[in-house]
């Protein structure tokens, strides 16, 4: 969560700000000690249903599927002698979701026992939801 603070992925919400209706998404830690490069991640669940039965990812538009077909991205492979080929890193998290939005990703935490628990809004696109994917490749 300290690098999300850090990267400015996620913003504290003052006390007094928290009178908009939102959307807590419900987080966890899953640990992979067979993982050499990121033994602890954090997993948003915003398929978690609320009081009211609906879950953020009910209310988000899926979009349509935007990448190609996985036999025609082989095919173009094989037409050129070289292929250049990237991974971006933390690609959902590169993407802003413009504030007025912020309030249907938030969540609560806390930084240890002794630290009283704390709003956040996510102030980027969220892994796990519903539009992530459409979002990321259109952008």
């Amino acid at each position: 969560m300290n690098e999300y603070k850090d990267l400015g992925h996620m913003s504290k919400v003052e006390t007094d700000k928290i009178e908009k209706t939102g959307y807590y998404i419900p987080l966890r830690a899953v640990i992979r000690e067979e993982s050499l490069t990121t033994k602890l991640r954090v997993v948003f669940d915003a398929s978690a249903p609320t009081s009211n039965g609906i879950s953020f990812n009910n209310i988000q538009m899926t979009g349509p599927t935007m990448q190609n077909e996985l036999f025609s991205i082989l095919l173009r492979f094989r037409q050129y002698q070289y292929v250049i080929a990237g991974d971006i890193a933390k690609m959902y998290r590169q993407i802003l979701v413009t504030p007025e939005q912020r309030h249907l990703q938030r969540f609560l935490w806390r930084e240890n026992n002794a630290t009283p628990i704390e709003t956040f809004e996510l102030n980027t696109v969220t892994y796990g939801t519903t539009a992530a994917p459409f979002l990321a490749i259109r952008c």
